[in-house]
């Protein structure tokens, strides 16, 4: 074992450390495509010393004051998700595995909010709010295969954002280990305070840099009471995208609102859709009052837009399906790279800017097909 694993058997215990094969290979990277291109290949640089699987903050402490006293690079890693490559660890550096700190540790029903250990799966955590009633409203397509210490340090936005928020709007409180070993915890003592800067930001989005997550504290909200399905098909994806402009500008918030191009539609929807259409999915949900006006609001906003109805049964397969997606090995076994670039622009740049890139995606050499979605909308913007 090297200097660093034997140094944290002794201080946590030998259970706490592994450095078999298959484990330095499980943590050797994240979801990243090229990641996976390159261990296929034999050419993946780099790979852990060790991992540590902590059971609570001050373990964690321990581990990253040890690798800082041995000169050890720390990679925390959650449940491998991520398709950047920020969880690839350099070479002979130390992996905080922290999915066996997974305990949903507070639900404050009076106050809406909960507190989890970061290692918590998504999954795992909406399933023990939901079975007392509620929900974070955070969906993540990885939900199952992520962490909500994870969505915090990447910033992550869920499929229902549009009326629950992104994770930076769902974030009131955390606790980190900091590279020194010290630990810092930023509570939600109050709903509001007007002093700053809020050191929350630090974190949200940081990819680890600055700390380990241990524990986060996240808005909930009530199951809601009703939910309704539409869809619309209209002639062209900007006629699609006008229309979620012109539905969020006046201030409706459906909890979804996904654009698809032509190709995006034919591939997924061309049971439903009328061909060479772009399909709008709608979801509103909450009290049965607000769904009823906000769906109707929506509908005629579509008919504004040139959007004929389709019906539910497309956004029902979409519920149904929306996490089930080919694995890299399907692609590189046919020898092929696929990716998804995700960008954000305001509502005046975001026709021109999916026009373009698809366009020169498209003229690109060997690249057999690219198309676009909307997902995440805002009054000034949308992401695309």
């Amino acid at each position: 074992m090297s200097e660093i694993g034997d140094a944290l058997a002794r201080e946590l215990g030998r259970d706490r450390v592994t450095d078999d094969a298959a484990s330095l290979a499980a943590h050797r990277t994240d979801y990243w495509i090229l990641a996976h291109l390159r261990a296929r290949q034999g050419c993946l640089a780099g790979g852990p010393a060790c991992v540590v699987t902590p059971r609570s903050t001050a373990e964690v402490a321990t581990a990253v004051r040890l690798a800082a006293r041995h000169g050890v690079a720390v990679v925390p890693y959650g449940a491998g998700s991520g398709v950047v490559g920020g969880a690839t660890p350099p070479a002979g550096s130390l992996v905080v595995d922290l999915t066996a700190m997974s305990r949903l540790l507070e639900l404050n029903e009076r106050s809406l909010y909960a507190r989890a250990e970061a290692g918590m799966l998504g999954g795992a955590y909406e399933a023990a709010l939901g079975a007392r009633g509620y929900t974070t409203g955070n969906y993540p397509q990885s939900i199952d295969r992520s962490t909500v210490g994870g969505w915090v340090a990447t910033r992550a936005a869920g499929q229902f954002s549009t009326r629950y928020g992104n994770i930076e709007d769902l974030c009131l409180g955390l606790e980190a280990v900091l590279p020194s070993g010290a630990v810092v915890r930023l509570e939600p003592v109050v709903p509001r305070a007007s002093v700053g800067p809020n050191l929350r930001e630090l974190f949200l989005g940081s990819e680890g840099a600055l700390g380990v997550i241990t524990e986060v504290t996240l808005r909930v909200h009530p199951l809601p009471e009703e939910r309704a399905l539409l869809s619309f098909a209209f002639p062209s994806m900007a006629a699609a995208l006008d229309t979620v402009r012109r539905v969020l500008r006046v201030g409706w918030r459906p909890a979804v609102l996904r654009a698809y191009d032509r190709v995006e539609t034919a591939r997924q929807f061309s049971a439903w859709a009328p061909a060479d259409a772009c399909l709008l999915l709608v979801v509103c949900e909450g009290p049965g009052a607000l769904v009823q006006a906000e769906s109707a609001a929506c509908a005629r906003e579509a008919a504004t837009g040139s959007g004929t109805a389709v019906g539910t049964e497309p956004v029902a397969h979409w519920l149904e399906a929306r996490n089930k997606v080919p694995s890299w090995d399907f692609f590189l076994d046919r020898e092929m790279l696929a990716d998804t670039i995700e960008v954000a622009a305001t509502w005046d740049r975001i026709d021109r800017l999916y026009e373009t890139v698809v366009a020169a995606l498209a003229g690109a050499p060997s690249v057999v097909v690219a198309s676009g979605h909307s997902s995440h909308g805002y009054p000034q913007g949308t992401n695309i």
